[in-house]
Order: C-alpha cells, then sequence, then structure tokens
C-alpha cells in the first residue's frame, strides 16, 4: 500500500501516516519537517521515474510506502503518476488543503467559478491566455513560469482591469505572504521559489450568482448570432451564415489567443471570446473601437482592443492560434502574409471582391498552409405584404482557410 498525505497549506500533520513506512518519498522541505521511522529509507522527489521505480521495489515486497506532497495531492498533484504506476486500488490518499482553496479561503472569495490552470512544467502560454479570457483564474506556478513571467506577459496586451494575488508559503505562520500586485509590477519582482500559487482576477467580477458547473463557463447555448445582437455601422458587420463558418474553421476555444484583423463591429472577435478564446480585436477607425468595446461589453466578454491599421499594429502582439481577416483592399495580401507567418493553427479570411481571392490564396500558400475556401450565397426568408415570404438574397462572400500541417517528431510537414 502506498499512503498519500497532503501536508502544508494549513493542513495539520499526522504523525502516525509514518508508522511502519519502509520508504518515506518527499520534496526536501517535507522529508526534513517530519521524523522518520526508524529504518526507513528516504528518497527526495527530483525525477519523478527513479522514485517510482524505488517504489515498486518496495510495493513488490509488501513494504509500506508514504508519499510526502503539497496541499491536496489528488489536484494537479501526484496521485495522477502513482495511479497510472500502481493502480488506484492501492493508493490510500489523506488529501491536505489545495493552494488554490487556501488562497481563496485568505481573500474570502468562493472559487467555484475560477478556472484553475497548471503552469508547472508547462508551457506557460496557455495560462496566459486563459487569464486573458476568464475573470477569476488561479494559476500554479513553476520554476520559468512564475508570477514574473506570467505578469511580464499580460503586460504585453491590454487584459482589461486585471490583478495578480501572489500567495507565497501558505500555511506557515512565519512567512506567509499574500499580496496584489499589477501585471507589471509582478514581473518586476524576484519572487523567489516559496511561491504557492497565483490568482489573476478582474475586480468588476469576483462575485456572481450561484453555480452548477464548477470551473469554465458553460458555453453558450448558439453561435453565428445574428447581426441585431451587435451594434454595426450600416450593415458593415460579417452576416451569421459566413461568421458560423468562419467559427468552425477557427475552432477558438479556452487557452486559445484569437486575432480577429479589420475587426469592424467585433461580431467574430465577441463570438470567439464567448467560445473561450483570448481575443485581440484589430481596428483602425476610433469609432469602431469604440464599437468593438461596446459590443464586448454587451455580452459579458474580455476583447482586448488594439487601435492600429494591420499589419503595423499586428507587430507588438503575442503570436495568435488562429487568425480571421475580414475586408481589406490593396493591403490584404500583406496581411494576409503576416497573419499566417505568425499563427500557430489556422488563418480564416473573408474577401467580398472577386479580385482579391488569388493573391490572399498565395499569400497562405506561400507561408505553408494548406488552403481551400469556398463562395457562401444564401438566401434568406423574409415577409411579404399578405402573410407571404419570399427569398432576400445576401451579397455572396468568398471564405478562404489556411491551416498550418501537423508536424511530425522529426520535423517535418506530414
Amino acid at each position: 500500500m502506498i499512503t498519500v498525505v497532503g501536508t502544508g497549506t494549513g493542513t495539520a500533520y499526522d504523525p502516525r501516516a509514518l508508522l511502519g513506512a519502509g520508504l518515506v518519498v518527499g520534496g526536501r522541505r517535507h522529508l526534513d519537517a517530519v521524523r522518520l521511522p526508524e529504518g526507513a529509507e528516504r528518497i527526495v522527489l527530483g525525477p519523478l521515474g527513479p522514485a517510482l521505480d524505488a517504489m515498486e521495489r518496495y510495493v513488490a515486497r509488501e513494504r509500506r510506502v508514504v508519499v510526502l506532497a503539497s496541499g491536496d495531492p489528488g489536484f494537479f498533484g501526484i496521485v495522477r503518476a502513482l495511479a497510472e504506476r500502481f493502480g488506484p486500488e492501492r493508493l490510500d490518499v489523506r488529501p491536505g488543503v489545495s493552494s488554490v482553496a487556501a488562497a481563496f479561503a485568505r481573500l474570502g472569495l468562493p472559487w467555484d467559478d475560477a478556472v484553475v490552470v497548471s503552469a508547472h512544467g508547462r508551457d506557460l502560454r496557455t495560462a496566459v491566455q486563459v487569464c486573458r479570457a476568464r475573470p477569476k483564474v488561479a494559476v500554479l506556478t513553476g520554476p520559468g513560469a512564475g508570477p514574473a513571467e506570467l505578469g511580464a506577459a499580460l503586460a504585453r496586451t491590454p487584459a482589461g482591469d486585471r490583478v495578480l494575488v501572489v500567495a507565497r508559503a501558505l500555511g506557515d505562520p512565519a512567512h506567509e505572504r499574500v499580496e496584489r500586485v499589477t501585471p507589471a509590477e509582478a514581473a518586476g519582482r524576484d519572487w523567489g521559489t516559496a511561491v504557492n500559487v497565483v490568482l489573476c482576477l478582474d475586480g468588476s467580477r469576483l462575485l456572481g450568482g450561484a453555480r452548477t458547473v464548477a470551473g469554465f463557463a458553460e458555453g453558450p447555448a448558439g453561435w453565428a448570432l445574428p447581426e441585431d445582437a451587435f451594434a454595426h455601422r450600416d450593415s458593415m458587420i460579417t452576416k451569421f451564415e459566413v461568421r458560423a463558418l468562419a467559427l468552425a474553421r477557427l475552432g477558438p476555444r479556452l487557452g486559445d489567443l484569437v486575432w480577429d484583423v479589420g475587426a469592424g463591429s467585433g461580431s467574430v472577435a465577441v463570438e470567439c471570446a464567448r467560445l473561450g478564446a483570448a481575443v485581440v480585436a484589430v481596428e483602425k477607425a476610433a469609432d469602431g473601437v469604440e464599437r468593438i468595446r461596446a459590443n464586448a461589453a454587451a455580452h459579458g466578454v474580455d476583447v482586448a482592443v488594439v487601435h492600429g491599421a494591420a499589419p503595423a499594429a499586428l507587430s507588438g502582439l503575442d503570436d495568435p492560434d488562429a487568425v480571421f481577416v475580414g475586408g481589406g483592399g490593396r493591403e490584404l495580401p500583406g496581411i494576409v502574409g503576416v497573419c499566417a507567418r505568425r499563427a500557430r493553427r489556422t488563418v480564416v479570411v473573408a474577401v467580398a471582391a472577386l479580385d482579391r481571392v488569388p493573391a490572399a490564396r498565395a499569400a497562405l500558400t506561400a507561408a505553408g498552409f494548406v488552403c481551400d475556401g469556398v463562395l457562401l450565397q444564401s438566401s434568406r426568408l423574409a415577409p411579404l405584404p399578405g402573410d407571404v415570404t419570399r427569398l432576400a438574397a445576401t451579397n455572396p462572400v468568398f471564405l478562404l482557410w489556411g491551416v498550418r500541417p501537423p508536424v511530425s517528431s522529426e520535423g517535418v510537414s506530414q
């Protein structure tokens, strides 16, 4: 049997958990804080593989193993690796209070509506995009992915009124610190090694109604909203039929960053944000910038708006997962080319003028994308006097999309 004990963050440690242990495994600070049983071997956790091999030898001889971990070891902790190696039936898990629960408790806030993302041993990029998209996020940090790095990334692009709460040494009365800082302030400090968790909060949306499903809010009941769901100028808006296919090809989701270039009313940007993505809308018209902000606020989502003309306005932005390019005149091929060189997954282009299609397609293929497209031409039901209905044609639109081919482990496109 392997006993897994969660310690720290205010959890009282029961020394009886170590009785009869032949092997005790844990971080150095966990092991230094306990008295080992007579004759017990101790292993300081570093690379997990050798520790698991040692545990397997003890389990095979039916000798008791104890693993000391922080907080709740079943929450982004070692329980997953142990269950995969030895099977859940061989584990006796005694959880403590997780660092996430402890941090929110220190602030007096509920956290059933928080999204929790781990950057420990993982790419920080996903955590950054989740923080941009959601109003209440807990980030589990690690070396190279701590408060300074998170703050620096958030400070590069407008992220609303976000504040970072850095929780250190939780459960240690002498050293515990819980500090509120701006992303820029976090970026300029050395936080040391005692950080447990960083909360990224939108101060205007810390409390909400009762939840049924914890974590990420349920997705929208529908998308490709009608045009009258958005403020727009002179019908200058991506029609819902076009938006529906564009969203299908963009595939926006939590953890993604999407650019909406030449955003106009921001209808595509808002819809991507409703589906969970972090979104940057780039718009050169000042009245368009205000319209995008108003539409985002009306739908309760975060959209960072950059006032400027592409491609120059794109230079300071983080690389996106997906890009939507709407409109565009003579500059369209250059804009598509810049977006295609920087997009990680896909670029979708809506073009009304037939003459622009070949150049836009060439820009996608020149960047190594596999390109496809369709001409969308729909007719909507429209009422006529006398309780009859006619078909009203909408303007045809070409929708092109380029998809970056997958790369094999040898680095060669398949």
